[in-house]
This record gives structure tokens, C-alpha cells and sequence, in this order.
């Protein structure tokens, strides 16, 4: 009789909240017959790494298994579930992928970028697709991006219910409401495991209706003179979308500034998400024209990023717009956790611009999370009477909660599944146990390539950021003598013309390494390292600081 077992393994969007990829291996007779891939997101950046746009899952496990890869799905089109995609596709095989009309308009998007088109179907919720041992079936769900999805994926081993991001929004600002009946059918027809989004499970009750926002949006907007700026993610098309309506109730000229959310709001206008009247719609160099009272403008960089469109803002860094008195920014999103120092420091640079800030720590409604409360994930559980659970998208803080609150419903702890980046579980009917674990690696994605950016680049970006560089140039000859008195550049570390006594300290350093010793020929890897070491020694005795310290040695 041949025997059948299923393998769940998390390469992203456990422990670190984004850059979500989910892997289902069905195994026949210990045989690794097919796979099936579930998102593939970036992950952001955090302070240490400086100098990273972005982090991609780790797929190399996959490397020798892309034969048996069938299908990747994409649940829904936030950044941090779909795209990584362009940066692995090719290194996964090509597969087909699925996923439904927005999510895949914005996939197809990024794929442009690599002037490449992927093999990408848009889902049909009204049937099942078959890959090989998977049948994979869609229900619709709500979120804060339309388009969002859920999955019934059966297998030999039992049907797993892949639940990512979500919450039951009764009253949407856009699309149909979540499927009560296709998730309750499931239920009934038996679920082996429910893999749920658990970002949410430290709030009490149900997550609030998109709807409000909306509401909160005109009502900022009526009670503001000058320019109205809103932030979000760029792929929030709900939010935009209210946003834009507020914006024609009042009158208010419209828009769009940052690349991501210029082409998703255009994306969303073509396959009609987003309706925007001709007569309000205004580029950007012409935003000098138009009194700030009339103005209502979008903006990316609700997260703080540095390189981002409001970030620019906040530094006068726009060539078309100036934050003044009397302008309102808006933040309709809250940090993603590990982000909420950019954040809030962004915040405070806006303040300090003179804009009256509003964000959800001091404005109720401003923001309704796209995540589910504690009592959605409690109607999940009970509408799929799954065996056993394994949460994601969420840090272990959440998983932790998201189990106490399978136990209050009565589970056991052990048919809750927490897991790291990496760590797998085995399921065969019935029965649910841990197997090994994956390795996995952070793999950095910066302007100049991907995945060669190692712990020392981010060491040195750091030591650059907060200390300074400086380099030092000596021209010697033959014999590694000095020909002339070595030269020393400095930037973000001193002010050379106040500090005169400590560079002629240093270039009495470096002349004194610099004497011929009775040595024959010339070193310059010993002169180079030996002039490093000193420097640096010598700066952080005198200054309390080490700053990056380069030499150049021109042998004449």
C-alpha cells in the first residue's frame, strides 16, 4: 500500500512578519514527488542594514528539486507576498503561476522590469485546479488590498487551508465580502490543517471595516486649508481608493507621487479598481499651479524608508512640492514591527516642517488593519474545525498569542504548530509531527546585484553611517620611502581646518611607519596594514571614534 506524507516548510513570513514563502512537498513511499510554492515576497530592511532596498526569500534548497516545483501561487498583491517572484522565477523553473485579476496585473508589473513575462494565469474561483497530487481550490476573503485570497489545498494526506492575510470586513470599500459558505463547506468536507495569519491576535474583537477609514479621510480633509498628503502602502488600492473619493467630494486636484505608487494607482485605473475624473487628475510639474487648498496628494514611504517619496519630501528634496504651515500629512498605515523608528523619526522631521501630522497612535480610524482580530481568528477555527494549526505572518510574540487562543477555544497547545524560518512539520492522516530543519540565509537585494551583500558590506555601511572615512594617500618609492608628505581627505568624521593638530599627529604617524627599516624590496600590503592599524588607533584614542579608515600607496 503505498503511503503518502506532506511537508510544510517556511522559507519567509514567520518570525520576521514579511517576505512570505510557503513550500508543500508531497512526498509517495519517501519519494519527493511534486511541489507547490505559495507567495514569494521581499522582506524590508532594518536600520543595521543600510544601504539594502530589500531582502529576498532564501530558495536555494530548491535548487535541485525545480522539477518537481508545479505551480506557485500568489494569495494576494502586497509587496511582501509577490515580489520576489521576478528576482526567483527563473531559478524555479518557470513554473505556471496563479493568481487572481489585480494581484496578477501587479506581478506582470514587476516582471517588466526584468523584460521578462511569466507563465501567470488569473484563477477562477468557481473551479479547482489540479497539479499533479494537489488540488488547489480559491476562496475569495477581504484585506486591505483587494483581490485577496484563501486556499483549500487537497492532498493524499488530508486538505490543508491556507490562510493568509485577511480579516471579515462586512461592509468593503471595494469588492464582493468575504465567502462565508466556501470557507464553512471546507470546514464541513474536513481540514486537516488550517495555516493562519496570526499578525492580529494580540488585538481584542473584530479588526474594523476598511469602511471607516473613509469616513476619517473626509473628515481631516474638510478641516484642512492646505495641502492634504496622504501615506500608505503603495498597494493598498482600498485605501487610495477612498482616499480619491474624499479628494472629489471636496474638490481637490489629485496626485500621485513615488514611482510604486504612481504605477500601482495607474494599474488599478486600467483594469477599473480605481476611478479617477480627468478634470482633478494633475502631474506632478504642475503642482506649483494649483492653490494648496486644492490639493489632496498620495504619497509613498508610509514605512519610513529613506529613499522613499515622503522621506524626499521631508528633506526639500522635491523639485515640485514644499511642505509649508498648514499642510496635513496623513499616515494611513502602522509600522510594520522592526520599522517603527524610521517611522516615528520621519514623523517628527514633518513636524518639524511645520506640516500638522496625523497618524493612528493620535487620530482613531485613520487606519483599520487588514489583519485579523482576535475573534476573526476564532471564527476561522471554528467555521474550518481543522486538527491542527500552524500560524504565520507574524513575529514569535504573535504566534505565542495566536496558540493561547486555540487552547481558549479547546485545542492543545500540541496541535498548535510555532515555527522559525526553515523549520518543517510532516503531515500523514491524522497526524501532524516536526521534522528537520531547513537552513536558510538572509539573501540582500541592493542596487548593484543580489545576495553578495555579506555581513562585513553591512559592517562597513554602518561604520561609514556613524563614524565617517578617511583616507589617506602616500607616495613612495622603490623602497617604500615617503616622496612627499602624505595626504589625508576625511569626510563625516572631522572638520579638517579645526583639527589641524590631529592630522599633523597623523601624518607624523605615517612618516614614522614609513622609513626604511633595513628591509629589502618594498611590502606595500605590510606598509598598507601597518598604516590602517595606526590611524585607527590614533583617531580612537583622540576622539573617541574609528572611522572607516582607507589607504592608497601610489609606488613611483
Amino acid at each position: 500500500m503505498e503511503k503518502y506524507k506532506l511537508r510544510f516548510i517556511s522559507l519567509g513570513g514567520v518570525v520576521g512578519v514579511t517576505k512570505n514563502m510557503y513550500v508543500y512537498e508531497l512526498y509517495q513511499d519517501e519519494t519527493l514527488k511534486d511541489i507547490l510554492i505559495v507567495d514569494c515576497g521581499v522582506g524590508f530592511p532594518t536600520e543595521k542594514e543600510l544601504g539594502i532596498d530589500f531582502l529576498i526569500p532564501d530558495a536555494s534548497y530548491l535548487k535541485d528539486k525545480i522539477n518537481k516545483i508545479r505551480a506557485i501561487i500568489l494569495t494576494h498583491g502586497h509587496e511582501d507576498h509577490i515580489s520576489a517572484l521576478p528576482y526567483l522565477y527563473q531559478n524555479l523553473g518557470r513554473p505556471p503561476v496563479l493568481a487572481s485579476k489585480l494581484t496578477k496585473a501587479l506581478i506582470e508589473n514587476k516582471f517588466k522590469e526584468f523584460n521578462e513575462r511569466p507563465n501567470i494565469s488569473e484563477v477562477n474561483y468557481k473551479k479547482t485546479y489540479r497539479f499533479a497530487g494537489f488540488e488547489i481550490g480559491f476562496i475569495r476573503v477581504t484585506h486591505s488590498i483587494p483581490d485577496t485570497m484563501h486556499l483549500t489545498i487537497k492532498t493524499p494526506v488530508g486538505t490543508i487551508y491556507h490562510g493568509t492575510d485577511y480579516k471579515f470586513d462586512l461592509t468593503p470599500p471595494y469588492g464582493p465580502l468575504p465567502d462565508f459558505y466556501a470557507i464553512t463547506k471546507a470546514g464541513e468536507q474536513g481540514i486537516l490543517c488550517l495555516i493562519s495569519d496570526c499578525l492580529g491576535s494580540e488585538r481584542e474583537g473584530l479588526t474594523l471595516s476598511e469602511k471607516v477609514v473613509g469616513a476619517t479621510f473626509e473628515e481631516e480633509m474638510r478641516k484642512t486649508k492646505g495641502k492634504f498628503i496622504m501615506t500608505t502602502f503603495s498597494s493598498n488600492i482600498s485605501r487610495i481608493k477612498q482616499c480619491v473619493e474624499a479628494a472629489v467630494k471636496f474638490n481637490r486636484k489629485i496626485c500621485f507621487l513615488g514611482r510604486s505608487m504612481k504605477e500601482n494607482s495607474k494599474l488599478a485605473s486600467q483594469i477599473g479598481y480605481l476611478s479617477i475624473p480627468f478634470s482633478l487628475a494633475v502631474d506632478e510639474k504642475n503642482l506649483h499651479k494649483i492653490p494648496p487648498g486644492k490639493l489632496c496628494l498620495i504619497i509613498a514611504g508610509s514605512q519610513g524608508q529613506y529613499a522613499s517619496a515622503l522621506a524626499k519630501l521631508s528633506r526639500d528634496q522635491n523639485l515640485y512640492v514644499k511642505i509649508k504651515t498648514g499642510d496635513k500629512i496623513t499616515f494611513s498605515s502602522d509600522p510594520v514591527p522592526g520599522n517603527e523608528t524610521e517611522v516615528y523619526g520621519l514623523i517628527e522631521e514633518l513636524i518639524m516642517k511645520g506640516a500638522d501630522v496625523v497618524y493612528p497612535d493620535i487620530t482613531d480610524q485613520l487606519h483599520a488593519s487588514g489583519h485579523a482580530n482576535q475573534e476573526d481568528m476564532k471564527y476561522l477555527a471554528r467555521f474550518t474545525k481543522p486538527r491542527f494549526f500552524v500560524p504565520i505572518g507574524g513575529t514569535v510574540r504573535h504566534q505565542r498569542q495566536y496558540q493561547r487562543l486555540m487552547v481558549e477555544l479547546g485545542y492543545e497547545n500540541n496541535q498548535v504548530f510555532t515555527l522559525g524560518e526553515g523549520e518543517t512539520i510532516y503531515f500523514t492522516q491524522n497526524k501532524a509531527y516536526r521534522g528537520q530543519t531547513i537552513e536558510t540565509k538572509n539573501i540582500y537585494v541592493d542596487a548593484y546585484g543580489i545576495g553578495d551583500v555579506g555581513k562585513i558590506v553591512l559592517r562597513d555601511r554602518k561604520n561609514l553611517a556613524s563614524e565617517g572615512i578617511m583616507v589617506a594617500i602616500l607616495t613612495v618609492d622603490n623602497q617604500g620611502r615617503l616622496l612627499t608628505e602624505p595626504k589625508i581627505l576625511s569626510r563625516g568624521f572631522v572638520f579638517e581646518k579645526e583639527e589641524k593638530v590631529l592630522y599633523h599627529r597623523a601624518v607624523n604617524e605615517l612618516q614614522r611607519i614609513t622609513k626604511p627599516k633595513g628591509q629589502r624590496g618594498l611590502n606595500i600590503n605590510n606598509i598598507r596594514k601597518q598604516a590602517v592599524e595606526t590611524l585607527e588607533n590614533l583617531f580612537l584614542k583622540e576622539r573617541g571614534r574609528k572611522p572607516m579608515v582607507a589607504v592608497e600607496i601610489v609606488q613611483i
